[in-house]
Formats: C-alpha cells, structure tokens, sequence
C-alpha cells in the first residue's frame, strides 16, 4: 500500500471521527447597548430545539409593551440590571436573577430603572394539542396567575450527581407550563456536576455573573462563561467542572419531549426548610 494512499484513508477515518462528535452550541450575549439605542432584540440558538425560540433583549429608556398570543406559552428570565413589569396594572420590582411568567396575562409592559439597562431572556413554547389537553389538570393558580420569583427565594433541592457545596434552586417547577421546568446550580470550585443523560428532554443552560466553567458532552468540551447560553446535545454524557476559587452558577432550562419524561424530576431531593 502507498504512503500517498494509507494518507488518504486516515484522512477519511478522522474526519468521519469528527463528524460523528457532537459539538455543543453556544452563543454570547450582548451585554452592552450601543450608543443612542434604546433596545437590542436578538433570536439566539435560533431552531436548536423544535417548539421553542428564545430571545434576548436588553432595553433602557422607555417601556416596552409586549402583546402576547395564546399559541404559546411565555418566560421571563431577568439576568441584568433593574427595572418594572406591570402586568394587569400590578407592578413587579425586577431585580438581577428574577423570573417572571405571565400565564394567561397575554399584555405586558418592562421598564427599566432610570440610568440603567435592564437584560433578560424572553422564551416561548408552542403548546401541543397535548399541552393544551394537559393545561386542563394544572392547578388553577399556576396557570392563571403571574408566576414571579427570585431565584435565590426559590426552593432548594439536592441531586445525586452534585456535591454537598452544591446549591440547586427550581426557579420554575413543573405544571405551571407544559413540559418545562427550570432551576439554578450554584458553587465554588473546585467542584463538578458529575456526568449524566436524558434522553426524554432538551436542555439549555444559561452563564449568571460569575460563571466561569468548562462543559463537557461525549467527546467535546467547551468554556462556557457568564451571560451565554448553551445547548447539551440530546443524549449526549454531560458535565461541567469548575476550578478552584472559580464560580459555578447557571440556570438549566429542562424541555422534556412528553409528560413522561418528566419523571427525570424525582431525582431532584427537595431541601426540608
């Protein structure tokens, strides 16, 4: 065999290596408005997962007024800077680190504080013909009512996969949309989130201030600071690592794929008070 021809197929053979690793797609958020404009609107990780679109929009100045359909249902994720959300002529105080979900309130206005610039994430699911068959058993409360949180008000759970440092907080438990929930995971390294898959669902992770970690799927590992946002691949072996003195924190976001699937949830030991 001739050296030209054994380098061609190892040539073949790493590439189809390299296509067969799942790479794990992230996107930075723009933190910073330019001069004179009053507000930044942004599809990120646009089609990554079927059903749901995220946002994120930084505002400053005046309010913005958000007129929502019934086709979907809505999430707020407060991240930067302060402001107001008057739903129904109640007003929110916004602080960072704050969701909000305004259930069957379909008119909204957010305002940020005076000299400041207020960043959030805005996230919506379609309903399924399910959802809305499934709506029908949620309590009434969680899905009439404006769900507003901050998240270190929320309530804490251990996990089997984390360390005792670990702090994990569900910012959004389930049946109050369809299919979703949401938490928080925060420490000091060294530490780790030990390795893990669902295949029932996708999911989305949010960097908060300070984050600085690194997140591995199968073969492929990626720095994932603060404000970004990032896909785990759909059954992929995931982790995140932080290093000593460095800061772990981070929303997930848990899109399961069917009701079933969100008996992944009972794995989440909730912390007696």
């Amino acid at each position: 065999m001739s050296a030209k021809y054994t380098f061609l197929i190892l040539t073949v053979i790493l590439l189809s290596a390299a296509a067969c690793t799942k790479q794990i797609p992230i996107e930075h958020l723009n933190m910073n408005l330019q001069p004179n404009k009053l507000e930044y609107t942004k599809t990120v990780l646009e089609n990554e997962i079927p059903g749901v679109k995220v946002e994120q929009i930084s505002i400053t100045g005046n309010a913005i007024k958000e007129h929502l359909d019934t086709n979907n249902r809505f999430i707020y994720l407060f991240i930067k800077g302060s402001g107001t959300v008057t739903v129904n002529k109640e007003n929110y105080d916004i602080v960072p680190e704050t969701i909000l979900v305004p259930n069957s309130m379909l008119n909204l206005s957010i305002k940020a504080s005076e000299k400041d610039t207020l960043h959030f994430l805005k996230i919506a699911s379609k309903l399924t013909e399910q959802d809305l068959l499934d709506l029908k058993d949620f309590p009434k409360e969680n899905i009439e009512n404006v769900y507003y949180r901050k998240f270190t008000d929320c309530e804490s759970y251990t996990e089997p996969i984390k360390s005792p440092n670990t702090i994990s907080r569900t910012i959004l438990p389930n049946k109050y949309i369809p299919r979703i929930a949401m938490g928080t995971v925060q420490t000091k390294g060294p530490d780790k989130v030990g390795a893990h898959e669902h295949g029932m669902l996708e999911q989305l992770f949010l960097g908060l201030t300070d984050n600085k970690v690194v997140v591995f799927a199968d073969d492929a590992q990626i720095k994932f600071p603060e404000y970004s946002i990032l896909h785990i691949p759909l059954g992929s072996s995931h982790s995140v690592e932080v290093e000593k003195d460095e800061i772990m924190y981070y929303v997930w976001m848990d899109f399961f794929r069917d009701k079933k699937g969100e008996e992944w949830l009972k794995t989440h030991n909730k912390v007696d008070k």
